[in-house]
């Protein structure tokens, strides 16, 4: 893995706020921290026997949603694949909610029917959660479609991982978004391998923001473990996209920590490229060291913080494995609509 930016030389990259306020930046530390204790309780439940199927953890990956949704208005909309627990939660979907889902339970967001993959909140504008590599982009281009006919100035956010990008349906819609200048964002989370498969071997051209190109599409390559750069970004396409310029391409380079899920042990890469991205890149590490030493957070702020973060994460547990399962006859629900 190339050399990357050390965590003492990241702390001077932003003398200044940028697009947040002391404020939103407190949330949004606090939104990556919920995102990653989420996760990890996830997967401990999930190791517990009391997750099934499959579970794919964002782990690594929360400056990304965080940074790009911290820009997004309430008509926007968002539609993700597998890897989608802290795309809900950066929707301020309800923690209790997502986990209950997870477990199967009536509560849950599907009803206990959709589990991991599969959960939505029209309430939140959540499209999903999709288990199909790729299906949702072009789903996400009928949302965007929608936004421009209905004229509600509202953005479709469509995130994919570098996998799902060589998939041929995402070009079509690359092709329809771009001659109808519909209001969409493609993102695509670069978090170097698709399933256990490095880029450099599955990608011929591993600079995704030049996918587009061929459609007239303007595309950026960002750094996704700095939130600061992905705030920015997020600010750029919004406007883009919302004053009808048509849609554009965000190729944002994170990392994941855990394997592609809970059942792969990520034997292709080693304990060392894993070691030094936490130790150096870490996005929630990077930004609570940056509101340190530019006193923006104090230390009973920050325990505040991670005490509100501890405390969701157990009472969101605690509630996913008391609350009931399904009934029976939820087989025959949601099947049809009228």
């Amino acid at each position: 893995m190339s050399k990357q930016t050390s965590r003492n030389d990241a702390k001077t990259t932003h003398p200044t706020l940028g697009h947040f306020t002391k404020e939103s930046l407190h949330k949004a530390f606090y939104q990556m921290l919920l995102i990653r204790r989420f996760e990890e309780k996830a997967g401990q439940l999930y190791g517990m026997g009391l997750i099934g199927g499959f579970c794919h953890l964002y782990i690594g990956q929360e400056a990304v949603v965080v940074g790009l949704q911290s820009a997004m208005q309430k008509q926007d909309t968002v539609i993700t694949s597998y890897r989608d627990h802290g795309h809900m939660l950066a929707c301020d979907m309800e923690a209790r909610g997502v986990m209950a889902e997870l477990t199967g339970r009536a509560t849950g967001y599907s009803k206990g029917k959709g589990g991991s993959m599969h959960m939505f909140s029209r309430e939140k504008n959540f499209f999903g959660g999709h288990g199909i590599v790729g299906a949702q982009i072009s789903l996400g281009t009928g949302m965007a479609f929608a936004h421009k006919y209905n004229e509600d100035n509202g953005v479709c956010m469509a995130y994919m991982g570098d996998g799902a990008a060589n998939q041929g349906q995402v070009y079509e819609s690359f092709n329809m978004a771009a001659l109808w200048k519909l209001p969409i964002i493609y993102v695509i989370e670069d978090n170097e391998y698709a399933m256990g498969t490095s880029v450099c071997r599955s990608a011929a051209l591993s600079d995704f923001s030049k996918r587009g190109e061929a459609y007239g599409i303007p595309g950026r390559t960002i750094d996704g473990m700095d939130l600061f750069k992905v705030r920015e970004a997020s600010e750029w396409a919004l406007n883009h996209t919302r004053t009808g310029q048509g849609p554009v391409l965000l190729h944002i380079k994170t990392y994941r920590y855990r394997g592609h899920s809970m059942s792969d042990p990520a034997k292709y890469r080693t304990k060392e490229e894993v070691e030094d991205v936490r130790q150096n890149r870490d996005p929630i590490e990077n930004i609570k060291h940056y509101m340190e030493t530019h006193k923006l957070m104090t230390e009973d702020e920050l325990k505040a913080i991670e005490k509100k973060v501890k405390d969701i994460v157990n009472d969101c547990a605690e509630f996913a494995q008391t609350s009931p399962e399904p009934d029976a006859s939820e087989l025959y629900t949601d099947v049809l609509i009228d």
